[in-house]
């Protein structure tokens, strides 16, 4: 038999792994990186407007408090996959590990605003990190068959997150008398709020011992009896483990270790690959999908709906999200990754237009008429079950999948450093871009909700089914 067959027989077998549920809780604990980037993304929602009283700061200023982790993000992901060809994938949990939990600490225990912003960026450094090993490592562990589903953990991971955010934050306001500044153990609500995120972020840290490092990194400096322990772990031993590294090595023999003059080429600096992942990521954050997340307590508020009450239609808002992310993690390897990015497509642009229709009115006594104030609220709902159920899990998939062996890690971490810069301009712009109009706000998010139909039908290749190996 040809090492080709034998690697083609190699890989269907691995369609069937003998241990499902070590390889499922395998990619659960690498997607706990997801719930602090969930969590730590969204729980700034419910002390937005405590940072604002007790700092007096305007819009602006509050906004790039808001947004100032997002730069730290940037960072984090476009070095992470650097880092992570050098220590490993798992060094590289740990060390976002350690991050997020000196971030918790020190955004619960700020000196001033300057300090805040700081252990914000530390916080984004982080995220972008977990933002890129995860998709990364479970789409090196996971067997074919199965790769849609448990890549879309990281995904499960974020949104389950956000929503326990949301849900502490609410717990903890209704605790402190609805005031986001009154006292809990000591110190303000707000500052409780940011800090609870030790938990979920020394569990990470231990987890990360708990799981064995990616096969292809093992190979890839050589340790191939330990990468075999592992195949057999994720994939099964009736597999023939000497032509599944096989496999991997051969793809691997013309590879050197990706970095950011490998992506380079092509009519305009980058190949064209690269150039999609990075439209998939701007289209996912364009839309507007984190000011959901970072200001709908606020967005909320300022149309007429009381603290609680929009600390309420947040978490609810997430578990909208939820929802939509349990169908995409059932459709994403039956249907496929590129026809549910366009029904999402769809479902946003009625959504948003919808959201954008809704605030066009004017307020009466301080609040939206009934008619409208229902629309804005079941439109945001609508928004954001079409963004999950699609764009929030295939993009990630999509990153984890679509690039070349050769160049994957350093095309991953630009696309999600492209998804960062993406995400800062909408955080940082909102704010003032509602106080101009909201309405006008919302129209350019469907507009770049319709535009992404177009190029998904155009630049996107589907990658359902195929192994790492057959990209590019």
């Amino acid at each position: 038999m040809s090492s080709t067959s034998q690697a083609q027989k190699s890989g269907a077998a691995a369609a069937h792994p003998d241990h499902l549920g070590h390889v499922i809780f395998i990619a659960a604990a690498a997607a706990m990186g997801g719930f602090l980037f969930g969590y730590d993304s969204s729980v700034i929602n419910g002390a937005v407007e405590a940072i604002r009283d007790r700092y007096d700061i305007g819009s602006a200023a509050l906004a790039q408090v808001i947004a100032i982790a997002l730069i730290g993000c940037a960072i984090g992901a476009a070095t992470a996959g650097r880092i992570a060809d050098r220590i490993g994938r798992i060094r590289c949990m740990q060390i976002s590990a350690v991050l997020f939990t000196v971030s918790a600490v020190g955004s619960a225990l700020p000196f001033a605003l300057y300090d805040l912003a700081f252990w914000r960026i530390v916080g984004g450094f982080a995220i972008g990190m977990a933002s890129v090993i995860g998709p990364a490592y479970i789409a090196e562990v996971a067997p074919p068959a199965y790769r849609g589903r448990l890549g879309s953990f990281q995904q499960a991971a974020i949104v389950i997150g956000i929503a326990i955010s949301q849900l502490v934050n609410w717990g903890l306001l209704n605790a402190a008398g609805g005031d986001q500044r009154g006292k809990l153990m000591g110190l303000e609500a707000w500052q409780v709020m940011l800090g609870v995120m030790v938990i979920p972020a020394v569990l990470y840290g231990l987890l990360s011992f708990a799981i064995p490092e990616s096969p292809r990194f093992l190979i890839s400096v050589g340790k191939h009896e330990r990468a075999q322990e592992i195949l057999a772990e994720v994939e099964g031993d009736k597999i023939d483990l000497d032509a599944r590294v096989a496999e991997i090595e051969h793809a691997m023999k013309s590879e050197h270790k990706s970095s950011f003059k490998d992506l380079l080429g092509g009519s305009f600096f980058f190949r064209p690959i690269v150039w999609v992942g990075i439209g998939l990521s701007v289209f996912q954050q364009f839309v507007g999908i984190n000011v959901a997340f970072y200001y709908s307590s606020t967005l909320w508020q300022s149309v007429g709906v009381d603290p609680t009450d929009s600390f309420f239609y947040s978490f609810t808002t997430s578990i909208i999200n939820i929802v939509g992310t349990v169908i995409a993690m059932i459709f994403v390897d039956r249907v496929g990754r590129k026809p549910l990015a366009l029904i999402g497509s769809v479902g946003m642009v009625i959504g948003l237009g919808l959201e954008a229709w809704a605030f066009s009115f004017d307020l009466v006594d301080g609040k939206l008429p009934a008619a409208q104030g229902w629309t804005a609220l079941i439109a945001a709902h609508v928004f954001v079950l079409f963004f999950a159920l699609s764009w929030g899990v295939v993009v990630w998939v999509f990153l984890g999948e679509m690039f070349p062996n050769r160049i994957r890690a350093a095309a991953l971490g630009v696309a999600a450093s492209a998804q960062w810069i993406a995400n800062w301009a909408i955080t940082a712009s909102f704010p003032s871009l509602a106080d101009w109009n909201l309405s006008a706000t919302y129209v350019i998010y469907t507009v770049f909700a319709a535009l992404s139909i177009p190029f998904v039908l155009k630049y996107v290749k589907e990658t359902k089914g195929k192994k790492l190996e057959e990209m590019g």
